[in-house]
């Protein structure tokens, strides 16, 4: 990136009396700090889908204006116009903005609590985020059936959430999972960790000390610093970002645990299919997107070489054909070949998530 920055922006506007905290472009290492939490607090119940009617419009957008001049025209019992939740219906994609809704099917979800660095189960039915009291959840797709996955610890701040789910499969020495992986902040150091969808306590994820095959001598690898994990394919290869060496490490500890340097970049992003990596590299400054394959050839490829703008937290679809990414003007999606420029389809701003 530009700047090299390693936490979180929390930017909180007024509207319509309540407080909204949106998450703001953060690098490989953001690190969630305590959410300021909307009016009423968050609440351990749950909540269907609200009507179009129901969000706010994005701060700053041209829907916001034309929803306030309508509204100043119209007859006092005339409702307002919805602003229109263009690029969701239908796609499969969703946009979280740390706030109790997340957008997605053309319409909003309340979650019932702040929701920030929402992921999803591979197959879509749940949801994983870092809730207003800073602790990992889990929830139906509408909002209910929310868990308290692990709570915690006092001065840890804990941010960007995957899931990683694995069938087993003895045949090549395969364990089943169903984890959630984390990247955990205190006192200035980061650590990713892993904890069972389903609850328990949190542990370190592994971290070979060097890269290359067990017993072979190879350059050390980073024990802290570590942030921004991803997963996918059928073994669930993990990635994830160093701050410190502003790079993207592969890790595959599903046969012996190894792990080596990608290449430079932060918020990385793996494809379902397990086939290719996405992240963010800075270039000319602007914030690029780059492809690499992460089991043939090993080239960077600029998915984005005219940028005029920053594209950041990038997502894929889950057929692993188009990406999805933030910019300033809203999220934008792109084919993952890169054979067309980014197009905004939505005027929402927030962190995009694709349901599986």
């Amino acid at each position: 990136m530009r700047a090299h920055r390693t936490a979180a922006v929390a930017l909180t506007a007024a509207i319509t009396g309540s407080a909204l905290l949106l998450t703001g472009c953060a690098a490989t290492t953001r690190t969630s700090v305590a959410a300021a939490t909307p009016a009423g607090g968050p609440s351990s119940g749950s909540s269907s889908p609200s009507t179009p009617s129901s969000p706010p419009a994005p701060s700053g957008s041209a829907t916001a204006s034309a929803t306030t001049a309508a509204s100043a025209s119209a007859p006092a019992s005339a409702p307002a116009a919805a602003p229109p939740l263009n690029g969701t219906a239908g796609s499969r994609l969703t946009i979280s903005n740390g706030t109790t809704k997340v957008v997605m099917n053309g319409t909003v979800v309340d979650f019932g609590t702040v929701v920030r660095d929402l992921a999803w189960s591979p197959d879509g039915s749940r949801a994983a985020f870092i809730d207003g009291a800073g602790n990992l959840d889990t929830a139906n797709a509408d909002g209910s059936g929310r868990v308290v996955v692990a709570r915690a610890p006092s001065g840890e701040n804990w941010s960007h959430p995957v899931w990683r789910v694995t069938q087993r499969d003895m045949s090549i020495g395969s364990p089943g999972l169903n984890e959630i992986l984390f990247a955990a902040s205190k006192g200035g150091t980061l650590l990713l960790k892993q904890v069972p969808s389903a609850g328990g306590t949190p542990t370190a994820l592994g971290i070979p000390q060097t890269d290359g095959e067990p017993g072979v001598v190879g350059k050390p690898l980073p024990q802290t610093g570590n942030a921004w994990p991803t997963a996918g394919g059928k073994v669930s290869t993990v990635l994830y970002a160093n701050a410190g060496t502003d790079s993207v490490y592969i890790l595959d500890d599903n046969l012996r645990t190894t792990a080596v340097k990608l290449g430079t970049g932060s918020e990385p992003a793996m494809s379902p299919d397990g086939e290719s990596a996405v992240f963010v590299r800075s270039v000319g400054g602007h914030d690029h997107l780059f492809e690499e394959s992460v089991q043939g050839d090993r080239i960077a490829r600029d998915l984005t070489p005219n940028a005029t703008t920053d594209y950041t937290e990038p997502t894929w679809s889950p057929d692993s054909r188009t990406i999805a990414v933030r910019t300033p003007a809203g999220v934008a999606t792109l084919p993952a070949d890169g054979s067309a420029a980014p197009t905004v389809v939505s005027s929402w701003t927030g962190l995009p998530a694709y349901r599986g």
